[in-house]
């Protein structure tokens, strides 16, 4: 296929906070296709907290993202060209294939998607990897018996909203911790969470001694700091904390933790995951994602930016709490 390809490379490593100048739009010529190899026209790209902690060249649970390179990302797109057998002009695929407008693979890490009833977008949200994070570390590691109390930090965001409903159907009493008025009130009204409480309304631990008053059971981390330290204060007696993310501390922010010692004083079981170490469950989440999705009994949001162009600042938005649900760029004309 002739014609030119748009990426997005990283430019320079953030000092501090992420900023416009990290990255530099590019164009390129759209890749070759060889024997066993397919090209992806990507519809969607997926935006991550992930991704910031992958643009430090410091050592993590995975490779820094290079210099001069296509920036990470999941992608969901068609395919318009095939060499490989497995897969057919216009099959709908999820892959990793990056902030760019087109992208080749041997086939080995792409997969189909039915679209007849999960929009392909859900498969980059709720019925892909973000639903897959919730559904692991709420069933593997917080394990909560119904009637207990667990509390979901980023409760209005792309994880946070599924771990709350999945809870929640455990028969659960759930509380979330989001940002603004206006995300506590979704997480209510639509997600149907307990409670919510609001960080910013400048008495985190008031609140959340307010909002569980029989203490916490489960505790499903997506931004460590002051909301951990104060949800430490609260924790039971064997107690289980999720790990899945530290947004708070992504832009070199430090994290002191005043009440670590509940973790030994109340025998929490304290763990981290990355999704991606524990693909042996992916396909009973998806199956299950996938059905909850379709019959509209999970709810979910998305925040769409448009244009391959928009997504460096998509992103800073993103970091910066600006998006509600989960953060796409669409990158074909809506």
């Amino acid at each position: 296929m002739s014609g030119n390809n748009l990426q997005v490379l990283l430019a320079s490593r953030p000092q501090g906070k992420v900023t416009l100048a990290n990255f530099r739009l590019v164009e390129a010529p759209i890749p070759v296709v060889g024997p066993g190899e397919v090209l992806v026209r990507n519809h969607f790209l997926s935006l991550d907290p992930y991704m910031r902690g992958r643009m430090n060249d410091a050592k993590s649970y995975a490779a820094a993202q290079a210099l001069d390179e296509v920036m990470i990302g999941g992608t969901a797109g068609e395919v318009v060209e095939s060499r490989n057998p497995a897969f057919a002009v216009g099959d709908r695929v999820m892959a990793m294939l990056g902030w760019q407008l087109y992208g080749k693979s041997d086939g080995r890490l792409l997969r189909k998607v039915d679209t007849s009833r999960v929009p392909l977008s859900a498969y980059l949200g709720a019925a892909g990897m973000p639903g897959v994070t919730a559904w692991y570390g709420l069933n593997r590691i917080v394990a909560p018996e119904p009637g207990q109390t667990v509390v979901v930090s980023a409760a209005s965001g792309a994880v946070g909203s599924v771990v709350g409903q999945l809870a929640r159907r455990k028969g659960c009493r759930v509380i979330g911790v989001a940002g603004g008025a206006q995300k506590c009130a979704i997480v209510v009204d639509e997600y149907g969470f307990d409670a919510c409480v609001d960080y910013k309304a400048g008495q985190l631990y008031a609140d959340l001694r307010a909002a569980t008053p029989e203490g916490i059971d489960g505790y499903f981390d997506n931004v460590g700091g002051a909301t951990l330290d104060a949800v430490l204060r609260r924790m039971n007696a064997f107690g289980r904390i999720a790990v899945c993310g530290l947004i708070s501390t992504y832009d070199g922010q430090a994290m002191p933790l005043q009440n670590f010692g509940s973790v030994l004083v109340n025998r929490l079981r304290v763990e981290g995951f990355i999704v991606s170490e524990h693909m042996e469950v992916w396909p009973e989440a998806l199956h299950a994602l996938g059905a909850l999705v379709a019959t509209g009994e999970l709810k979910y949001r998305e925040t769409i930016a448009q244009g391959l162009e928009t997504a460096p600042e998509a992103f800073i938005g993103l970091l910066a709490g600006r998006n509600v649900g989960k953060q796409l760029v669409r990158l074909i004309a809506p």
